[in-house]
This record gives C-alpha cells, sequence and structure tokens, in this order.
C-alpha cells in the first residue's frame, strides 16, 4: 500500500480518529487479540517513551482483531488510541496476516516467555484481565507497522515474521528524516 485513503475510525474509548492525521504523522500498529501478553509487553515500550515519540510530531495508533467491549478493559490504561477491527478490516487492506509461525519461530519464543513473566503477577493481582483462552480472530497473528505521513503517503512499512517482531521505540524514531538544524 502506497497511500492510506482519508477515514474516521473509532477508538475503543469512544473518540473519533482520523487516519491519516492531517496533522502530524501516524505510526499504525497492527497487534493481535485484547490481552496479548506479548502486545501488552511490546505496547509498553510505547507508554515508557510515549513523551518521546510525540515529541517527534508521531501520534500512535493501535489496532487489535477484537471486539470493543472485550477490547476495553485491556487497554483502558494505554495514552494512545486504540482501535477495535474484530472483522480484519483494516488487516486485510494493510495486508496484515496470521500465520503458526508466529508463535513457532524460534525468534519469538523469548519474548513469548518474557510476556508472561512480565504479566503473570498482575493477573493473579486481578489487576489486569485474564487473556482470553478463545481469542476472537484467533493467535496466530502476525504485527505490522505502518509509518503514515498527513497526506496519507505509507513513508514505511514493516509486517512481522513472528509475534514480537516489530518495531522499537528506537527503529520507529529512527525513520524519521534528519533535521537539517540538528549538529
Amino acid at each position: 500500500m502506497d497511500r492510506v485513503p482519508a477515514r474516521q475510525l473509532d477508538s475503543v474509548m469512544g473518540a473519533p480518529v482520523r487516519l491519516p492525521d492531517p496533522d502530524r504523522l501516524v505510526h499504525l500498529q497492527f497487534r493481535r487479540f485484547a490481552g496479548c501478553p506479548v502486545c501488552n509487553l511490546h505496547l509498553r515500550s510505547f507508554v515508557n517513551r510515549q513523551r518521546e515519540v510525540e515529541a517527534a510530531g508521531i501520534r500512535e495508533l493501535v489496532l487489535f482483531h477484537t471486539n470493543t467491549a472485550d477490547l476495553r478493559p485491556h487497554v483502558a490504561d494505554l495514552p494512545f488510541d486504540v482501535v477495535a477491527d474484530p472483522d480484519k478490516v483494516l488487516y486485510r487492506e494493510f495486508g496484515v496476516e496470521s500465520a503458526p509461525r508466529s508463535l513457532l519461530h524460534p525468534k519469538a519464543w523469548p519474548a513469548i516467555v518474557r510476556a508472561i513473566a512480565v504479566g503473570l503477577p498482575d493477573v493473579l493481582r486481578k489487576r489486569k484481565p485474564t487473556p482470553p483462552s478463545k481469542p476472537e480472530g484467533g493467535r496466530l497473528g502476525l504485527p505490522a507497522d505502518f509509518l503514515i505521513a498527513p497526506d496519507g503517503r505509507v513513508l514505511a512499512s514493516h509486517h512481522g515474521t513472528h509475534v514480537y517482531d516489530q518495531w522499537s521505540v528506537d527503529e520507529l524514531l529512527n525513520l524519521l528524516p534528519i533535521k537539517e538544524n540538528q549538529p
């Protein structure tokens, strides 16, 4: 996809979300299902560096293939827009796939173990809901990232080969053009 057509989406908290954003870049993240431990681990890295991402002129927009009601309790504390796409309409439009390699790829295993270890205490203490045993849209989703300009041009994209193959905050920030006035 070279250009994203203008549209309005609804965040799981009910706010309208414009894509593309006419005033800034959008980092569009395709995640898996509500409560996915690996997705939560990854999103926490963006929460921890949100100010840095915003200062670079980037708005985070995260999609999950889960319905709004099931997704809301899992993402209510995130400081950026989250959109439910249970029918995977945008997943298909952007070519985001599902495959057994999402969990079976050996490079995914350390992240899966780490995500469970980090997330389990909050679930056990009832601070976070338990991930669903049979998630809507399945467990085999692959992540994807897109950096979208205000005019809708896709400046960069990445389709993951396993569950933890996505842009880090540093990789996202390194995609930005070097400003002329920087030393």
